[in-house]
């Protein structure tokens, strides 16, 4: 049992027979009573999260868009085929297409016709544009991962949140319910004689100060609740109760390497995996533009037939069949088209797509010194809390015995009331600071494990 525990038993043991420590508390000042209803795990937080997350489904529908841009470019190294009809009707003078005399007739005509052609050389244009639209697909199914793993992380951080206040809640409840008893039994001795009404106003104004804290503390565990429910899209009505098993978490201190994680991060991180996607597409854009120098080689071909009759005349023209065959006709060509001079339109994307590459090549520099920085910082900060906690432990413990001692010795008068009060604030102190290391402690732990390719959420 901890020896906070004991606190409130010594307290009512001091007081006289049939006294009650909780005398005259305000109806209003009252512990907050869980929601009832279901009990959430950090887990299924974040899972909750990642799956209702506007941010998420915007970014998956990213993904699918790319595809098909991935479906588009792959398309063009196939043939363009086109078919082609048109009819004509004419009146009145016209050229006669046998003789290619003026007459004057009324003459009906049409024509139909297949073309195909295929680039055979465009300066690697084609393939680039694949193979840039490949990486972009290959990024937003990242970017995917990327936007849960940060909806993920937002969700924790507010989850500890919740976790801590509560936790702030039942001490700051547990303190209060001591200063009442400690100023009922102040009362009770300023009616006997032993102390003064000096005694009784510091009691009142101790018991007045906790009241306080702890209202602060139930809006403070409010507004987390409010904060973690936004962050997960969950609908306001429905109520929200946290699993506060965090609070009694043992840590350890780990014997991990930030250099051996950095190792493993810089090539399955998103945000690494996201800084590589953005310097290759760059690559892929420079190749581009430079193509725009390059010949351009294409192949044509088609066929043609037509029909031609005279309405007003007493010549029968041939039927639609044997005109269908007899004016069909076939062509194939080859064009080269070289660039020479774009009003130097290629020189300066050239320019502008090589700028662009190198600022994406410091752009994942950067990202990447950031990124083992941060585990360096995670790895420290974890081992860190891990010590701290291990001391505030035996700090709290400490704290308290020496509250159930320093209560003791006032009851017999051997102890002022200020001393007390002094005695009490350390040990609340201590117990909040325990408790905010250990949140603290479950961030960074879960943060290291996901540097080392651990998910945030275990399915």
């Amino acid at each position: 049992m901890k020896l906070i525990q004991l606190i409130p038993i010594f307290i009512a043991a001091a007081l006289p027979a049939g006294a009650q420590a909780t005398e005259g508390k305000p109806k209003a000042i009252e512990q907050p009573q869980a929601q009832e209803g279901r009990v959430w795990t950090m887990e299924q937080c974040m899972a909750y999260a990642v799956e209702h997350s506007t941010a998420v489904r915007t970014t998956r529908l990213e993904a699918k868009t790319a595809k098909q841009e991935q479906a588009a470019a792959m398309a063009e190294f196939f043939p363009s085929v086109a078919a082609q009809t048109a009819g004509q009707y004419s009146w009145g003078r016209n050229i006669d297409p046998e003789t290619n005399t003026y007459n004057n007739v009324t003459t009906f005509g049409n024509s139909y016709g297949l073309y195909a052609s295929v680039t055979l050389f465009d300066g690697g244009r084609t393939i680039n544009r694949w193979k840039q639209a490949k990486v972009t697909r290959q990024a937003a199914l990242n970017s995917v991962q990327r936007q849960s793993d940060d909806k993920a992380i937002e969700v924790m951080m507010a989850f500890v949140d919740v976790v801590y206040y509560n936790g702030a809640v039942k001490i700051s409840q547990e303190k209060l319910e001591t200063s009442r008893a400690m100023q009922h039994l102040t009362e009770v001795q300023e009616e006997l004689g032993i102390k003064g009404l000096p005694d009784v106003a510091t009691a009142k104004s101790q018991t007045a100060a906790d009241e306080y804290t702890l209202v602060h503390n139930q809006n403070l565990y409010n507004q987390a609740l409010l904060t973690l429910a936004t962050a997960m899209n969950l609908p306001t009505a429905e109520p929200l109760q946290a699993d506060t098993a965090l609070q009694a978490i043992m840590p350890e201190i780990g014997i991990d390497n930030p250099a051996e994680i950095y190792a493993y991060a810089i090539h399955n991180d998103p945000t690494a995996i996201d800084a590589k996607y953005a310097v290759e597409k760059q690559k892929l854009a420079y190749r581009i533009s430079q193509g725009e120098l390059w010949p351009t080689i294409s192949l044509e071909g088609g066929v043609s037939t037509s029909y031609y009759k005279t309405l007003n005349s007493e010549y029968e023209a041939p039927s639609f069949g044997s005109q269908f065959k007899n004016n069909r006709g076939e062509y194939i060509y080859a064009s080269l088209r070289i660039p020479l001079f774009s009003n130097l339109s290629s020189i300066s994307s050239i320019k502008r797509s090589r700028n662009q590459l190198e600022a994406a090549k410091l752009q994942q520099e950067e990202t990447l010194r950031k990124l083992y920085n941060d585990i360096a910082q995670a790895v420290m900060d974890r081992d860190g809390f891990a010590m701290e906690i291990a001391s505030l432990s035996n700090k709290a413990d400490a704290d308290a015995l020496a509250y159930i001692l320093n209560s003791r010795k006032y009851a017999e008068g051997l102890l002022s009331l200020i001393d007390l009060q002094l005695s009490a604030n350390t040990l609340y102190q201590s117990r909040l600071d325990l408790l905010q290391r250990r949140m603290l402690y479950v961030l960074k732990d879960k943060l290291v494990n996901y540097y080392k390719g651990i998910p945030l959420i275990n399915e």
